[in-house]
C-alpha cells in the first residue's frame, strides 16, 4: 500500500478544471488511467454541482488524488512543491515538456544545467509544477 499521495485541489481560475487536468496527464504517461472520480452534487457545500469531489489517478503507477474547490481558497498550486519526473529517453522528456507547456509557462527550459544533461522546469496550463530530468 502506499503511504503517501499527492493531493492535487484545483482552485480560484483552476477550478473545475480538475477533471481536464487529469484527462491530460494520464494521457502522457505509461501506466496510467483514472481509477475513480465522483463529481460534487446540487446543494453540496464546497464545490459546484458537476466539478470533481473526489478522484484518484495513477501516473506512471503512482497514485495521485485531486478535486476542483469551489469555497473560495486564497491559494493555489506553487513551484515550491513540484512533480518530478525521470525521463528514460530524449523523447520522453521533448514531449512531455512540449504537452505540458502548452498553455504553461517555463521556469527553467530545457537544457544542460551541470547537475543534469537534459533538465526543464515549467508550470503547466494548470498551473502544478513539473521538473523534467533525463536519466543519465
Amino acid at each position: 500500500m502506499q503511504k503517501t499521495t499527492t493531493y492535487l485541489l484545483f482552485v480560484g481560475e483552476q477550478s473545475g478544471k480538475a477533471e481536464e487536468a487529469i484527462n491530460l496527464y494520464t494521457s502522457l504517461f505509461t501506466e496510467s488511467e483514472v481509477k475513480h472520480v465522483e463529481y460534487f452534487k446540487a446543494g453540496e457545500p464546497a464545490g459546484e454541482e458537476g466539478t470533481v469531489k473526489q478522484a484518484i489517478f495513477t501516473l506512471a503507477g503512482q497514485e495521485y488524488r485531486a478535486m476542483d474547490g469551489g469555497a473560495g481558497h486564497q491559494f493555489s498550486f506553487t513551484p515550491a512543491v513540484s512533480i518530478f519526473v525521470t525521463c528514460e529517453s530524449e523523447e520522453e522528456i521533448d514531449m512531455l515538456y512540449q504537452r505540458l507547456l502548452e498553455g504553461g509557462s517555463a521556469l527553467m527550459p530545457l537544457g544542460d544545467y551541470g547537475f543534469s544533461r537534459k533538465f526543464g522546469w515549467l508550470n503547466d496550463r494548470y498551473g502544478v509544477s513539473w521538473q523534467l530530468n533525463l536519466e543519465v
